[in-house]
């Protein structure tokens, strides 16, 4: 590998081990062997390489997600079971790459602050969300039309994000896969919430 290469691999294993804000440069250079000049020669600032770095993690998580889910035997069958199969195997997922969707989570949240990141994020939106229809209905993201692809793109993403958080904070309290066909289930079907006691 190249300096560039090696400072992505770095940034990357300095974003899973140490989060987004406890990263420094001088981490990123001891843990790709490169020198500290050469973050700005390959990539103009520490900043710009984590987001690079940060992009890349998510990418890595989204393609184990794919190549999981084409595995997946329940390709042809019913839309809830592919949706059950296909979350649970997203779960499975999460637990494995904990330490990217912290890190994730911190980026976000100076997104307010670092209007080149909440650019990036902003930029990476429309093909989050044709990819998770992609990923989740067995087709080509880039086959999925625009209307559909904000809907429902815009539904998984804001589910991805919502689990995210939840694993994060406690993931023995996440919902699986049944709990949120059950969920839309009621609320499509108008169900009122059971009253306590």
């Amino acid at each position: 590998m190249g300096h560039r290469e090696d400072l992505l691999a770095g940034a990357k294993r300095c974003l899973l081990e140490k989060g987004w804000s406890r990263t420094t440069a001088r981490d990123i250079v001891a843990a790709s062997g490169a020198n500290l000049a050469s973050i700005g020669y390959h990539y103009g600032s520490k900043d710009a390489l984590m987001r690079e770095a940060l992009f890349a993690a998510m990418s890595d998580w989204a393609d184990e997600v794919q190549a999981s889910l084409a595995q997946d035997t329940t390709t042809g069958g019913e839309l809830t079971a592919r949706f059950e199969s296909g979350w649970s195997r997203a779960l499975e997922l999460f637990g494995k790459h904990q330490a990217m969707w912290r890190a994730q989570l911190e980026a976000v949240m100076q997104a307010g602050h670092d209007p080149a990141l909440r650019e990036a994020f902003d930029r990476a939106q429309p093909e989050a969300r044709q990819g998770l229809v992609g990923l989740f209905h067995g087709v080509e993201g880039r086959e999925v039309d625009e209307e559909t692809s904000r809907v429902l793109g815009s539904f998984y993403l804001t589910l991805v994000s919502g689990m995210a958080v939840q694993q994060a904070i406690n993931p023995g309290h996440a919902p699986d896969a049944r709990d949120l066909i059950e969920a839309m289930r009621r609320v499509v079907g108008g169900t009122p919430p059971t009253p306590a006691g």
